[in-house]
């Protein structure tokens, strides 16, 4: 097997081809992953390449019918009236640092070869504590886009986030400005604790404007309310176990 193998699907060279790469690989609390699928849903974007690699880990995944296939990453391609958009997702991310490299490098080579100008990469920003109206955080690599972002409702905080940015949200727009490649990266502030839909939702409402693009973000808001729901429930169980050991220790 190769380090890297890209498998397109159905489509001939020149066939398919989109100014935008959006990308949302799993990362904390799923923020990209949950905005891309719910655009490729609601879009009926298909898919269109498999990306298989020794840097994933070594493991398969189980469908509902008890078949398995080997972890990948897929590229989906949406064919609108008025745009043309690629999405990049997948079950994993690179388990190593020289992976993170080879595999972004492989997705730039794509993205080029499919005629994108753009990337947009999608993120959390894990606070290690619950957030009520989660920031959307912005950067970019190339200082002329800043306001454009800002406009649309991102936060620019040069100590945010402190340690960089790490992964394929990172390294395609570093790597991207080496290729001429325009790069944006928008991370939602969330806990990193649980996935996090209510931050996906924030962070889609920046990349619509960003985009002019109208999608229903109702399934997003929806599961939203639910986590929400969810982590009330664990924090009222936490705190009447508390009440109740202190009744005891009195």
């Amino acid at each position: 097997m190769d380090e890297i193998t890209v498998r397109y699907l159905g489509i001939e060279p020149g066939e398919v081809s989109a100014p935008v790469l959006i990308e949302g690989l799993p990362g904390i609390g799923h923020v990209g992953k949950l905005v891309a699928e719910h655009l490729i849903h609601e879009l009926g974007a298909r898919k269109i390449a498999e990306i298989e690699s020794i840097f994933f880990p070594p493991q398969v995944i189980i469908g509902e019918n008890g078949t398995v296939r080997l972890a990948n990453n897929e590229i989906y391609f949406y064919d609108g009236e008025d745009r043309r958009i690629l999405f990049l997702v997948g079950d994993f991310q690179s388990t190593s640092a020289e992976g993170h490299y080879l595999l972004a490098d492989t997705f730039l080579s794509i993205a080029e070869e499919l005629g994108v100008s753009r990337t947009y990469t999608l993120g959390g920003y894990g606070v290690g504590h619950l957030v009520d109206v989660p920031r959307v955080l912005g950067a970019v690599n190339d200082g002329m886009l800043r306001d454009e972002i800002e406009a649309a409702g991102a936060v620019i905080s040069p100590d945010e986030p402190g340690g960089g940015i790490i992964g394929a949200a990172g390294l395609l727009l570093g790597l991207g400005r080496v290729r001429g490649i325009e790069g944006i990266c928008l991370m939602g502030e969330t806990s990193g604790y649980l996935v996090d839909p209510k931050s996906a939702s924030r962070v889609l409402d920046v990349l619509c404007a960003l985009l002019d693009l109208r999608v229903d973000a109702t399934t997003l808001q929806e599961r939203g309310m639910e986590m929400e729901h969810m982590i009330q429930k664990l924090v009222d169980t936490e705190r009447a176990a508390e009440s109740d050991e202190l009744r005891y220790i009195v």
